[in-house]
């Protein structure tokens, strides 16, 4: 598979890593730079800055006008987009080989000359406040919220990623560029390109792009690690809506812990498999999983139900969502839950569900491996949270996975005392029911 390719791998004299890997499978590059900064870097009064940042990295720089540059780069037949998450903030761009220099020329302006317009700032709080917005009319973003907010009391991870409305209006334009001039340097960043084009001659180019530009200062990074949950919490959210969502979530370890992979399979056995590609990669049914059987099929206690085991830094969490079915009720829900759960704990998988599990979860994985822009993406994401041999032991460490492994990690994270329990209620209908 191409995910195993060799790379070339350097680090230039003012820090910025560079990961290139050579596929000519089509004449296509996949260019991304990624910032070590994303919501978990930021403070109360400084929630969302992040985030708001990378748009306002849209907005253009005296060399390159915003306008001008998303013409220049839809008539290649290029795409490009940004996302900042917990622990990152990333800027891609895909084109054709032979046009990709203007993206590699904008980043490396954009890295230093953004302006930050006060026009554009305030242009931009208004965009930012609109989506913080838009995404409390979604009761799952509600549930959500609160859910995670309750699970870190300390950490960090506490705020979504979009900020709290309050900071979204105070924040003013010399707090955005002071985040920009901090956090925006090249020894906060990891540069990573997949696709057509020879190593060494990419490298020169880099370097010549990117050499010139200073080090800056270790930027400052918030360490407060969450202390140990005493016991189970549980909560309720209330508002429009039509159904009841259940969000159960348990406190996990962060991506570089061996214990990440024998969860990976616990949820691929419960809930389905789930692919940590950015593109692509889906499409495998969660239908045999045991979750969707017993809750959905044989109980009929919830419509539906899916797991999430996000790979960060920090210790995150382990979610469960669902909606529970019309005719049942929450606690009927977590009860059938907490029976599938205990299953696990006093009996391991049997090698075939563990076997199956691996397959899917691999499948996915390789599916995503055969597009050079997720090429490119594993090549930076793996960085931000443990290392490229993260990526290429990937397959291995799914495959050592043992029966006893996932029952331990049932046994050891799976317990009440380290989860959190919220159910959303629609106001006009069943309230009542518990």
């Amino acid at each position: 598979m191409n995910m195993l390719k060799p790379i070339k791998t350097i680090t230039l004299a003012n820090g910025l890593q560079i990961k290139l890997k050579e596929i000519h499978t089509a004449p296509l590059i996949s260019s991304w730079i990624w910032y070590r900064v994303g919501s978990r870097d930021e403070i109360p009064g400084r929630t969302g800055i992040s985030h708001w940042v990378e748009h306002l990295q849209f907005k253009g720089t005296a060399r390159f006008p915003a306008d001008e540059l998303e013409k220049a780069i839809s008539r290649t037949g290029g795409v490009w987009n940004a996302f900042t998450y917990l622990d990152w903030t990333t800027f891609f761009e895909t084109m054709p080989a032979d046009k990709i220099d203007l993206a590699m020329e904008l980043e490396a302006d954009r890295m230093i000359n953004s302006t930050y317009d006060p026009e554009e700032v305030e242009s931009e709080r208004t965009v930012v406040i609109s989506e913080r917005q838009g995404r409390e009319n979604s009761p799952g973003f509600r549930l959500g919220e609160a859910v995670k907010s309750a699970a870190f009391r300390v950490h960090s991870y506490h705020h979504e990623i979009i900020g709290d409305l309050a900071d979204l209006k105070s924040i003013q334009r010399d707090d955005l560029f002071q985040h920009y001039q901090t956090y925006y340097s090249p020894n906060n960043a990891v540069i990573t390109m997949a696709g057509d084009f020879d190593k060494d001659d990419m490298l020169k180019r880099i370097k010549d792009l990117y050499e010139h530009i200073p080090a800056n200062d270790e930027p400052p990074r918030v360490n407060r690690p969450e202390p140990p949950q005493r016991g189970e919490h549980r909560l309720k959210v209330e508002g429009p809506g039509e159904t009841i969502l259940g969000d159960v979530v348990y406190h996990t370890p962060p991506a570089s812990d061996p214990d990440f992979f024998p969860l990976l399979i616990l949820d691929s056995i419960l809930s389905g498999p789930q692919g940590l590609n950015m593109f692509g990669g889906g499409g495998i049914s969660n239908k045999t999983s045991r979750l969707y059987l017993k809750m959905v099929e044989k109980e009929e206690v919830v419509v539906n139900i899916h797991g999430g085991l996000p790979a960060t830094i920090d210790p995150f969490l382990y979610s469960l969502n669902f909606i529970v079915h019309p005719s049942s009720t929450p606690d009927a829900a977590i009860k059938v839950l907490d029976e599938e759960i205990q299953r696990l704990q006093d009996t391991p998988p049997r090698q075939e569900e563990i076997l199956r599990a691996a397959k899917q979860t691999r499948a996915l994985f390789a599916y995503g491996g055969e597009s050079i822009t997720n090429q490119a993406f594993w090549l930076g994401f793996s960085e931000m949270f443990a290392s490229y041999e993260w990526v290429t032991d990937y397959l291995e460490n799914l495959e050592a996975v043992t029966p006893e492994d996932v029952q331990r990690a049932a046994q050891t994270y799976l317990i009440p005392q380290n989860r959190l329990v919220g159910f959303y209620y629609p106001q006009n209908k069943g309230n009542n029911k518990q």
